[in-house]
């Protein structure tokens, strides 16, 4: 008899054993299951991270404008503005490009569109005497449709600097002489994209897309060169 119940207990310890044996294995394959869903999932997550990035530029609302340089003055679109306040305008540099590169004519294309941080850049609009404009720099902005219900002011945030645009009354050579000036400097500013927003009455009129290099980057670069830039 007693060999019977040695005998049973026998047989249900080697089953109880069998049994924890599987229950081990069973767990230590759900664990590496879970770890290779958490890696997958990284991967998946990092790489639509990746895609969204890469696409915000040029995706978005109506108004989205990629960070490109034409050379080109858009108008804002707006129904309670005249775009003939400002016809046209000649930006130039003091810094990089001869005379007569920094000399082109009043136009809303072929513009100058690239400078150096610290470089002066000064206006020259085609407007009338007694239009008071003024121009922004703003850090280049994927959606414009913000440029046309914004409210200019020197309250405002996210700008850089701006000057007002008079005519230059006081200069003996008025129609040669610039209507207002800035520079970024190189200790508030960085390098890259800005918009030129040219406002009246505190609403934008127009928009030039605008990049800025390292103080000094441009200086040695050719008339050629500089263009090249400019037609991005």
């Amino acid at each position: 008899m007693k060999k019977t119940i040695a005998f049973l207990l026998a047989i249900l310890m080697l089953f109880g054993a069998t049994a924890c044996g599987g229950s081990n294995d069973g767990a230590q394959g759900s664990s590496a299951g879970q770890n290779g869903g958490s890696s997958q999932s990284g991967d998946s997550t990092q790489s639509g991270a990746s895609t969204q990035s890469g696409g915000n530029s040029s995706s978005g609302s109506s108004g989205a404008v990629e960070a490109r340089l034409t050379g080109k003055l858009t108008y804002i679109d707006l129904d309670d503005r005249d775009p003939s306040i400002l016809r046209g305008v000649t930006v130039k540099g003091n810094c990089a490009g001869t005379g007569e590169f920094n000399a082109k004519p009043t136009s809303t294309e072929g513009i100058r569109c690239a400078f150096e941080l610290n470089e002066w850049v000064e206006f020259y609009p085609d407007t009338d005497k007694e239009y008071a404009l003024r121009v922004w720099a703003l850090k280049h902005r994927d959606d414009w449709d913000y440029y046309n219900t914004c409210k200019f002011s020197d309250l405002m945030p996210n700008f850089v600097n701006y000057c007002d645009l008079h005519y230059p009354v006081d200069s003996d050579t008025p129609e040669e002489w610039y209507w207002g000036s800035f520079y970024l400097n190189p200790y508030d500013c960085e390098p890259g994209y800005y918009d030129f927003v040219f406002t009246y009455e505190g609403k934008a009129i127009a928009v030039l897309q605008t990049r800025f290099y390292q103080d000094a980057e441009l200086s040695e670069k050719s008339d050629a060169e500089l263009e090249a830039l400019m037609k991005e």
